[in-house]
């Protein structure tokens, strides 16, 4: 009977929080009050597209770079400026990585992740999404011009797809591609970013096929507004702004909502008074993965057995065991936009969970919110006896894939991943964390009070930080509940 009351209470206290905002006063040093700005005011003009179809006169292109030098005859500092991104390079600036003492690069290029495990040795798969061409092994030339792939990014045709290492696929007609090109596109952007990890909607969970021409349910700035990425993830001299945790440990490049919305943008004080603690994502996200389900766990452990019949979305000889999920409800950690971040050759404890990534900031932390993640749980290879995480060639002559011999794998792989290996293998549990910003749903299908607040709202508020409910017991900055005819704290 208590607990019935406590949630009709919950109830009520929330609807008068929205609906009579002069019924309660909230004490806080935040300004609140300002009217919203207008935020398509914020939205940056398109620019207007010149056709080229008319602009080539070769007859036909042989390869890719012959593209390249095409294209470079008018946008003479465009390969220059694209060579000088992470899109090229996977790699970051130097920075400092959190428990290590010394400036270094990280990137996609030499990280270990909880999908596919590594880049290294395994380019030719893995670089079939790199913006260039014929990235086959660690000989690489990033110094080239010539290698810098345009269409992957510009063409429009809707014909050209990429092979492995990059190349071109075999029969892509170049030149209609060339003559097709304009400003990127969800599909330019997504023919990597949509099946990253493996597969379509396999990684991110808030990034999939579903977002090429989606309804807006899906996404309400692509479905009802046709967005596309560079709306918000503006473009200078080819950098394009954005970070995702899982590669870059500090919130330099990120994209944020307030670059077209106002930091009070809706006609409640009490929902604007959230945005010190709580991120917009976390209300405005509230489920991903709507369509096609996301892979949420990968036991590489069970690899390697013939078993007639599989889904092959629970279980691949090659890979293992998966878990998916639809309509993923997010897991939420505070997050100041830095990250924790595990380097290669990192020990670990194998009896604890292994964080590749992980969120920084608490309840204590002033810049920190409550953020919305997609958390990607694995088991993959260690060392028993160096107590680090391993890397296999799973590509290729003698790979995993190929052969099905750990130990072979990762003796294959050693001489690029300059880890040694000791010859006793296991398997540790790992955990990687995605941040979400897509599939933002329209306002009418965001979280509502009751959603996050009462015995069955989704937040854990004692791992929190919380005491408990912060509509009970108040939240981090000290606010306290006064009503304006007793004037007694509550």
């Amino acid at each position: 009977m208590i607990s019935k009351i406590r949630q009709i209470f919950t109830v009520v206290i929330a609807l008068l929080l929205v609906t009579f905002p002069p019924v309660l006063l909230l004490y806080d040093d935040m300004q609140l009050g300002a009217e919203p700005i207008d935020p398509w005011t914020q939205v940056a003009k398109k620019p207007t597209p010149t056709p080229h179809s008319q602009l080539f006169k070769a007859p036909t292109f042989t390869d890719g770079p012959a593209v390249t030098r095409a294209c470079l005859e008018c946008h003479t500092d465009s390969a220059r400026e694209v060579m000088e991104t992470s899109h090229w390079s996977w790699l970051g600036a130097e920075v400092v990585v959190p428990g290590h003492d010394k400036p270094m690069r990280i990137g996609k290029r030499n990280l270990i992740n909880n999908f596919c495990i590594s880049v290294e040795s395994n380019w030719p798969k893995c670089t079939v999404c790199h913006a260039g061409f014929g990235w086959k092994d660690d000989t690489f030339d990033f110094t080239n011009q010539e290698l810098v792939d345009c269409l992957v990014c510009h063409d429009q045709s809707g014909g050209y797809t990429k092979a492995g290492s990059g190349l071109p696929a075999e029969g892509v007609d170049l030149l209609a591609a060339a003559k097709s090109v304009g400003r990127p596109t969800r599909d330019n952007c997504g023919w990597c970013h949509f099946n990253g990890g493996g597969g379509n909607a396999v990684k991110h969970g808030d990034l999939d096929g579903s977002l090429a021409k989606p309804v807006e349910r899906i996404d309400v700035h692509m479905g009802r507004n046709n967005f596309q990425c560079i709306d918000c993830h503006r473009t200078r001299k080819h950098d394009i702004s954005g970070r995702m945790i899982s590669v870059s440990v500090m919130d330099t490049i990120g994209v944020q909502c307030t670059n077209c919305h106002s930091r009070a943008p809706h006609l409640s004080d009490r929902l604007n008074a959230h945005y010190r603690s709580v991120a917009c994502q976390s209300c405005h996200v509230p489920v991903v993965a709507k369509k096609e389900a996301t892979k949420i766990a990968w036991d590489w452990s069970t690899a390697g057995k013939d078993i007639q019949g599989a889904d092959p979305h629970r279980y691949l000889k090659i890979k293992g065991s998966f878990l998916y999920a639809r309509n993923l409800v997010p897991e939420y950690y505070w997050f100041n936009g830095n990250s924790a971040r595990y380097i290669k050759g990192d020990r670990i404890d194998p009896q604890q969970t292994t964080h590749i990534n992980y969120p920084l900031g608490s309840i204590k932390d002033p810049g920190a919110k409550i953020w919305p993640f997609k958390v990607h749980r694995a088991k993959q290879p260690y060392d028993i006896k160096y107590r680090y995480l391993l890397i296999p060639k799973t590509v290729g002559k003698g790979g995993y894939w190929s052969e099905f011999d750990w130990y072979k794998a990762v003796e294959l792989a050693r001489p690029y991943t300059g880890l040694e290996f000791s010859g006793k293998l296991g398997f540790a549990e790992t955990e990687m964390f995605w941040v979400l910003s897509h599939m933002v749903s329209p306002k009418e299908r965001a979280l509502q009070c009751n959603d996050c607040h009462g015995e069955t709202g989704r937040m854990n508020w004692k791992d929190l930080g919380y005491e408990g409910d912060p509509a009970f017991e108040g939240g981090r900055f000290q606010r306290r509940w006064v009503t304006l005819n007793s004037g007694v704290d509550r």
